[in-house]
């Protein structure tokens, strides 16, 4: 548990994405390397140096390792070739940001104190390992890696998020107008799904004209001693020939789309407690009962406005970090390979 829970950890910090842990073995396993990409965020100001960073093609396997194994295992073909070159793309894209981000820490010339990344590190210890600092190295150790080189992927973890959210606090108040919009235009995040706790009797027709209309009186039948008070679950148990007919014909909590839509229309519209009339469908003869309902409530928007305020937030945060990501990479010098 120690080993996968810190080979999450490690590819965390790299960027949060897939966390397996075959990640770092699949990257050792290919032996060919070479530079994926170069970038470089100049100083307007002449006062830091210039720093160029490399990214390799072993840094950007050791990421995507995890997505093409899911790949490997549902695609093949043209359709696999494609998923794993953009997802390649996608994993350089990444590296390249984060990159950019730490030399735009440099550059500011801040500073994350040694205290804090040490802190840090007792604080993933103590988590994660109960406060054994041996177990903790010798988990390192089987995938690996130095104490050092932990360390040093931490504290850029904390540099980048740190960085990332420098922009946030920017736009802290959402308009009333914005919060109406979303909810207008996203009622259905408010609405409790639909369920209703339905039985089922089903009496299968056959070939013939006149087996049907043997079916169909058999039906009517049926309907008929359920009018006079039969107990559903029995009468299903002794007539009904679908799945469900072992548990008196329970199917328990259902949502939309779960029937056929003539079968839902019917399911939905019954009042608790009621019975539907025969529903002729596919050739075969129903009888649905409603016991329970619940969902299907949407909530005001003076009850969503906290969460809707929430999800605007996240959006401008979202939208700031972009803008500001992008504007480091029109000022950078970026070569990929």
């Amino acid at each position: 548990m120690f080993r996968n829970t810190l080979i999450a950890m490690v590819a965390a910090v790299i960027l949060p994405l897939q966390l397996f842990a075959e990640t770092r073995q699949a990257a050792q396993a290919q032996v060919v390397d070479g530079i994926a990409a170069v970038v470089s965020l100049p100083d307007p100001t002449g006062k830091v140096q210039t720093t160029t960073d490399v990214i390799t093609y072993s840094q950007v396997r050791q990421l995507v390792a995890p997505r093409e194994k899911v790949l490997r295992s549902q695609l093949t073909g043209e359709a696999l070739a494609k998923a794993v070159k953009e997802a390649r793309e996608a994993a350089l894209k990444d590296l390249i940001d984060r990159q950019l981000i730490i030399q735009a820490f440099k550059k500011d010339s801040f500073q994350i104190p040694d205290f804090f990344v040490n802190q840090r590190m007792q604080e993933i210890i103590h988590e994660n390992f109960g406060g054994d600092r041996n177990t903790f190295i010798k988990t390192l150790e089987a995938q690996n890696y130095t104490l050092g080189e932990f360390k040093k992927l931490e504290s850029e973890r904390m540099i980048v998020q740190a960085m990332r959210s420098k922009n946030i606090k920017k736009q802290q108040i959402v308009s009333p107008v914005k919060i109406e919009e979303y909810y207008r235009q996203h009622r259905e995040e408010f609405t409790a799904k639909e369920q209703i706790k339905l039985r089922m009797i089903m009496i299968p027709a056959h070939s013939t004209d006149s087996n049907s209309s043997t079916q169909r009186a058999m039906a009517e039948e049926i309907l008929s001693k359920l009018a006079n008070g039969g107990e559903f679950d029995r009468i299903a148990q002794i007539y009904s020939e679908d799945s469900s007919r072992d548990l008196g014909g329970d199917w328990g909590w259902i949502e939309r789309k779960t029937l056929a839509p003539p079968l839902e229309k019917v399911a939905f519209n019954l009042p608790t407690g009621k019975i539907s009339n025969i529903v002729e469908y596919s050739g075969n003869f129903y009888i649905l009962k409603v016991e329970d309902k619940k969902g299907g409530v949407t909530r005001s928007m003076a009850e969503s406005r906290d969460e809707i305020e929430k999800k605007i937030l996240q959006v401008q945060a979202q939208e700031l970090q972009e803008r500001w990501i992008a504007s480091l990479r029109s000022k950078a010098f970026i070569r990929t390979f």
